[in-house]
């Protein structure tokens, strides 16, 4: 059975719009060293996707039960907003040409984001992407964080998407894994993790950079017009 076309857009956000992870594992990293927990940014290639109580639960499991959650969160959105002040968040490459083109083109689109949404809305925002978005789910608007598909439904029906014609855009397993449970098709575009075996079973599609997807949309609107002109070129 043919797949069908294409019609709604869900973006992820850290490390899928925004270069983001490696800045928030530096910030895991200094936070660690105040708290005496040597390494902390390691733990990020465990936890992305992951909300902020999953990861509470991940930290409690991996490091130990009485790991300090709220200072720990205190000191990495303090040294986030450090280094973004002083360095900047670099956007990914082709995040921008790929919203125009979806946006002109009658594309829904959303962001399905396991971060805060006031965090999210803020780098959102002051990147000049937020107005693009018909709508938005952020990790504390849902009870199940990826890779439970909940986030990825409530997009869909934030935007009102046929979940079989919306694609999600995702950098990382879990939120693969939570965008094929909610019957998206999902592509991949690696950031600091690569997908196993397991991850590429619920892989539709794995590109390089959102430009790959842009193309795949251009395609997507050729062939529309081919056929709306009987296959004349």
């Amino acid at each position: 059975m043919a797949q069908k076309k294409i019609t709604a857009l869900i973006f992820d956000m850290d490390g899928l719009i925004f270069d983001s992870e490696r800045v928030v594992q530096r910030s895991w990293n200094r936070a660690g060293e105040v708290l005496g927990i040597p390494k902390m940014g390691e733990h990020i290639y465990h936890t992305i996707g992951f909300n902020v109580v999953r990861r509470e639960q991940y930290f409690r499991t991996a490091i130990r039960e009485d790991f300090p959650m709220d200072r720990f969160n205190e000191l990495t959105r303090a040294f986030f907003k450090e280094i973004v002040a002083s360095e900047g968040l670099a956007m990914k490459p082709g995040v921008k040409e790929l919203l125009a083109y979806a946006k002109e083109n009658g594309y829904k689109l959303a962001v399905a984001s396991s971060s805060r949404r006031e965090h999210a809305v803020n780098l959102l925002t002051e990147a000049g992407v937020y107005s693009y978005f018909d709508g938005s789910v952020f990790g504390d608007m849902v009870k199940n964080a990826k890779p439970d598909p909940e986030i990825y439904r409530t997009a869909c029906e934030v935007i009102q998407a046929v979940p079989e014609e919306t694609v999600a855009l995702e950098d990382a397993p879990a939120g693969v894994k939570s965008a094929s449970g909610a019957g998206l098709r999902a592509i991949m575009i690696p950031d600091l993790v690569q997908p196993d075996e397991e991850t590429m079973k619920d892989v539709w599609k794995k590109y390089n950079t959102l430009l790959d997807v842009l193309e795949l949309l251009k395609e997507q609107e050729a062939d529309n017009k081919r056929n709306m002109s009987g296959g004349k070129e």
